[in-house]
């Protein structure tokens, strides 16, 4: 499979620019995955105005691998998208493991309708860069794939600006999620972008949740070694477990920040979002115990949307860290403008039961 097997509708929607949320994985209170919930999360993405949803990744936990959910989470995901909406939408599946593992993955995704791969390259470190770029032209045989830079406090691991560049020659990489929540670091990616001459075919997607409304908001200054050529470049949407949350308001944002032409200047609420989205990001991802309720943090939104019965993670030790539900209230008080709670609650039975009549749509 590659990029030109990617229904054409699906592809100008990557390339323009989306709001994806990385779904997180929805489990009753005996840890075994909800179903119900599980389908009514998507249904929630999809009529929030996401571009697409991204399964299989961190945010749905590694752990699915373990315990044989990486298939059906996948299947469920894909489905349930089919079966609500005829628009088109991105199916992207985390791909993670050492090259066996990544290769099998890929063909699961592929066979199940997903369009790319968001390469999650964790299991390599240590590894030659030269030896991890076969294995991303390995799995680049199988689908479509979405590079991926992970910071290292989730398991990921910085690679270097020769890799970076060496990677974007592959043919049938097709974006790049940066989130190496490091400014040097994603500078460097947008920089061997377009130093491999790949910009009209990779399309640039923050990831960085520390700094969402930054990153799409200014333009990157590329110049070559001699300063006498500049181009600027852009990143283009989002992918991100920030948005698995109040994602109405998140994707009316990234349409707003679209509707400035490049060039113009910028209205001075817009830059100011990016403090408070970081300041909102802060309480859920758990920044102050270096991410480590970033999950639960995620699902603890939804729990109070109704949408999760719960935050209980596959890992019995992955829980809301020691003064995170304390910060979580702090910003909805602060912060009200940005859930979405109100979306969710008029929607909600519709989502739960699978009924698109049960209550109307309202954005």
């Amino acid at each position: 499979m590659i990029a030109q097997d990617i229904p054409k509708e699906a592809l100008n929607l990557l390339r323009t620019g989306v709001a994806i949320p990385a779904h997180p994985l929805l489990l009753d209170n005996d840890r075994k995955l909800d179903t119900t919930r599980q389908q009514a999360v998507t249904r929630y993405y999809l009529d929030a105005g996401a571009g697409g949803i991204a399964a299989g990744v961190h945010t749905t936990q590694f752990a699915i691998r373990d315990v044989g959910l990486y298939e059906p989470v996948l299947r469920l995901a894909a489905e349930t998208a089919l079966d609500w909406t005829d628009d088109a939408r991105l199916l992207i599946a985390g791909v993670t493991g050492k090259t066996a593992q990544a290769t099998q993955e890929a063909q699961v995704a592929r066979g199940l309708g997903y369009h790319a791969a968001l390469l999650n390259l964790a299991h390599l470190n240590g590894v030659p860069e030269a030896e991890i770029l076969e294995h991303c032209r390995t799995v680049a045989k199988e689908m479509p794939v979405i590079g991926f830079a992970l910071l290292p406090s989730v398991g990921g691991f910085h690679l270097s600006y020769e890799f970076w560049k060496a990677f974007a020659q592959i043919e049938n990489v097709i974006a790049i999620k940066m989130a190496p929540f490091d400014r040097y670091r994603t500078i460097d990616i947008v920089r061997a972008v377009y130093d491999a001459g790949a910009e009209d075919r990779i399309t640039l997607y923050t990831g960085n949740d520390d700094h969402i409304i930054l990153d799409l908001i200014q333009p990157f200054v590329v110049r070559s070694e001699d300063g006498k050529q500049e181009r600027r470049a852009r990143i283009r949407g989002g992918l991100l477990g920030h948005w698995s949350v109040w994602v109405e308001k998140s994707a009316k944002m990234l349409r707003r920040i679209q509707a400035v032409p490049d060039g113009a200047d910028m209205p001075e609420d817009l830059l100011a979002l990016d403090s408070m989205v970081t300041d909102c990001n802060l309480a859920i991802y758990d920044a102050l115990n270096d991410l480590k309720g970033c999950i639960p943090g995620c699902l603890e939104v939804l729990r109070r949307q109704g949408l999760a019965e719960n935050t209980l993670c596959l890992n019995p030790d992955e829980t809301l860290s020691p003064g995170q539900l304390e910060q979580i209230d702090r910003v909805y008080r602060m912060y009200p403008e940005m859930n979405d709670d109100i979306f969710v609650k008029i929607n909600l039975e519709r989502w739960l039961s699978g009924d698109q009549n049960a209550h109307p749509l309202v954005t």
